[in-house]
């Protein structure tokens, strides 16, 4: 196999084929996507910005979605979009994900997404949730969490799903895969996710309590690779992806692909009983009220 790739620039990775070439000096910056369905009316406001440095080969991606960058239908799609955007850029080697807003990375999914809803929005909510995942963990391109505020549930996993995740050096921040305290069951691929990152035992924990890592916990569980001051989260992110730049990409790439594969295509060959099984699950009338609970409780904070 090692022959093959030295004579080629060109091979197939995860189903995508890339191809290698120089890069020249250009910032681009993407807009907003087009709508994917006619059948949706989509925000026009942008819930992201994405810079992208081709000189250095280095995209940020800022989550700008107020108040707390909720993963709702309009940010899942607008976020895919331009993952897949950034894949298919040649000027693209690696991408920082990080957050515009104060004291939160992503507070994760937007329930009101979820909650008295009809089977079939739930259906295209989730089949984008899973996208946003397919298209991060399954990238070809080097991938940072710069975690610069908390990130429980899904904004746990977007970090988690990155190759390496550099967080605020924070006590008031934290992260974790907290579905179980909402009544929620994170589906297999959050677990496989997180197992992939931790091991079993604390990911098994941490499932089950529904536990919420301050910054310095997240570092010992292994949640996070790095702790830095909070002015110091995008920069280092930068610095350490040009290390990692340092590594071939054809050696890096695959090498990733026999780590995540396995992962990847259980949900690819599954992808519609997994949907079947979220709308189900979410429509039961005893988890529509503990969503309604829990608003409620979050109206309360507010007041």
């Amino acid at each position: 196999m090692a022959a093959v790739l030295a004579g080629s620039a060109k091979f197939t990775f995860w189903g995508r084929s890339l191809t290698f070439a120089r890069r020249v000096t250009v910032h681009r910056h993407y807009g907003p996507p087009c709508v994917v369905s006619a059948q949706r009316n989509s925000s026009s406001s942008s819930k992201m910005t994405v810079d992208l440095d081709s000189g250095t080969g280095i995209a940020v991606i800022r989550f700008h979605s107020p108040p707390v960058n909720s993963l709702s239908l309009d940010f899942l799609t607008e976020f895919a979009s331009n993952m897949e955007k950034l894949e298919l850029d040649k000027g693209c080697r690696g991408v920082v994900l990080t957050s515009a807003l104060p004291k939160i990375f992503s507070a994760g999914l937007d329930i009101t997404e979820m909650y008295g809803k009809s089977p079939e929005h739930c259906r295209e909510f989730w089949k984008a949730v899973q996208e946003m995942w397919l298209k991060l963990y399954g990238s070809s391109m080097v991938t940072m969490a710069a975690i610069n505020g908390s990130s429980p549930a899904g904004g746990c996993l977007m970090a988690l799903s990155c190759d390496y995740r550099i967080m605020a050096d924070n006590p008031r921040y934290s992260i974790g895969l907290n579905e179980t305290q909402l009544g929620i069951v994170a589906p297999f691929w959050f677990k496989e996710t997180m197992v992939n990152t931790v091991g079993h035992r604390v990911t098994e924990l941490s499932l089950q309590l529904g536990l919420m890592y301050i910054a310095p916990d997240a570092l010992k569980s292994g949640l996070v690779d790095q702790l830095v001051a909070e002015e110091m989260v995008v920069t280092t992110a930068m610095e350490t992806l040009a290390k990692w730049f340092a590594v071939p990409d054809h050696a890096r790439q695959i090498t990733k692909s026999m780590m995540r594969k396995p992962t990847v295509d259980k949900l690819l060959s599954s992808r519609e009983v997994d949907i079947n099984n979220f709308v189900t699950f979410i429509t039961k009338d005893s988890i529509q009220k503990s969503l309604k609970m829990y608003m409620e409780s979050l109206r309360k904070k507010k007041a």
